[in-house]
């Protein structure tokens, strides 16, 4: 991903990216086109821990799983490189917004491209443990602390549809396109027009991010 050098942050914004927004897209080469499924990816709870205390992603490995019966498991078999992309929060920006002219409308957004080596697992309790592990952080996160242990029982009847891999992580792309590029006045427009007065129920929190990542005001958020 061509990351021009005023949209590049610091690699915590990519953890956070990945946490709040687990489900990728996982692309490898086919034989004619690449393959492209989206799966959720999880970071168990060790490696949050060295993520947590400043670990770099790079070296690190995670985990994700896929149905078996996608063509896309098949052509896992022999590992190698694969790709997982993440998208955060995005919006059109107007440019209305900015009350310059000329100027012209373009698109906020983040996203994160891990690049690693990808293996399948094999072995059925490893696969077990990445659906708890995917449970454990997805229910904390997204749901209601659901307790899976009266389904347990039922995951080891579906674990042989699921195929579960490894993801080691040697290289990361990020891109935080959040106005950088724009004087620090317009910067507070785009901020403001993400206020809470906003049909869009997700500018709030982009308003937030942009104005944590260009230190500009949150007056109207």
């Amino acid at each position: 991903m061509y990351v021009p050098k005023h949209y590049q942050v610091d690699e915590r914004w990519s953890k956070a990216l990945i946490y709040s927004h687990p489900l990728a897209i996982l692309m490898t080469n086919g034989v004619s086109v690449p393959f492209a499924t989206h799966l959720p990816v999880v970071v168990p709870p060790h490696v949050r821990e060295q993520f947590d205390a400043g670990f770099s992603l790079e070296g690190q490995t995670i985990f994700g799983h896929l149905n078996r019966a996608n063509p896309h498991w098949e052509a896992l078999q022999k590992g190698g490189p694969s790709t997982l992309v993440f998208h955060g929060k995005n919006s059109y920006i107007s440019p209305t917004v900015y009350e310059v002219t000329p100027a012209a409308p373009t698109w906020n957004f983040t996203a994160v491209h891990l690049h690693g080596n990808i293996r399948v697992i094999r072995e059925r309790e490893s696969t077990l443990q990445v659906i708890r592990w995917t449970v454990d952080a997805f229910e904390s996160e997204f749901g209601k602390n659901w307790d899976m242990g009266p389904s347990l029982g039922y995951f080891d009847r579906i674990v042989d549809g699921v195929g579960a891999f490894e993801f080691d992580i040697i290289g990361v792309d990020a891109m935080f396109k959040l106005s950088q590029e724009q004087p620090a006045e317009v910067q507070t427009r785009v901020v403001r027009s993400f206020g809470a007065g906003s049909a869009c129920p997700h500018h709030a929190e982009l308003g937030q991010m942009i104005s944590q990542i260009n230190q500009v005001e949150e007056t109207g958020l």
